[in-house]
């Protein structure tokens, strides 16, 4: 059983992101166009899960399934699309230290990651909305992702759609 736990920010972090990706830097080379720390590891100050969560854009998303033996040598699981088309998905170690969500570029996936990251950096009463929520789902469902998923749901939702529209705004 998987526990759900949510921690302060911890600026140590960033230096995870960065280390693991140079790590797929070195194993993708020009396969991969850019890299981008997302979720909520990647917003300063904001409570979360501490599962650094990655995005690297692609020129080629079929291509990335033939890394899978690599991938598995650092201690990925391969999950395929993952429920999201167009999407390779990969988890690092049995508590899930990484989650790396591999997009090609112009998937529209894209966007939004970036643009709930963007938001929650730029506007920190949300986040800490959104962080306080977490934690007290965390308390409430330690031992239920489910609900604890289902819990956030609608926040999620909420800021989602402020997000894209002011990243769109802001990016005219």
């Amino acid at each position: 059983m998987r526990r759900v736990e949510v921690k302060s920010y911890d600026e140590q972090w960033v230096s995870n992101f960065e280390d693991e990706a140079k790590t797929l830097h070195e194993i993708f080379g020009p396969e991969i166009i850019e890299i981008h720390h997302i979720g909520s590891t990647s917003v300063n100050g904001l409570k979360a899960k501490p599962i650094i969560d990655i995005m690297p854009i692609v020129r080629e998303i079929n291509r990335i399934d033939e890394f899978n033996t690599k991938m598995i040598s650092i201690g990925y699981e391969p999950k395929g699309e993952n429920g999201i088309t167009g999407c390779r998905f990969f988890q690092k170690g049995d508590n899930r230290t990484h989650h790396i969500h591999f997009f090609e570029l112009g998937n529209p996936e894209i966007e939004r990651h970036l643009a709930f990251r963007d938001y929650l950096r730029s506007h920190s009463d949300v986040a800490k909305k959104y962080g306080d929520l977490k934690e007290e789902l965390s308390k409430r469902f330690p031992c239920d992702i489910e609900s604890y998923i289902k819990g956030k749901e609608q926040l999620v939702l909420e800021i989602e759609r402020k997000a894209v529209a002011w990243y769109k705004s802001s990016r005219e």
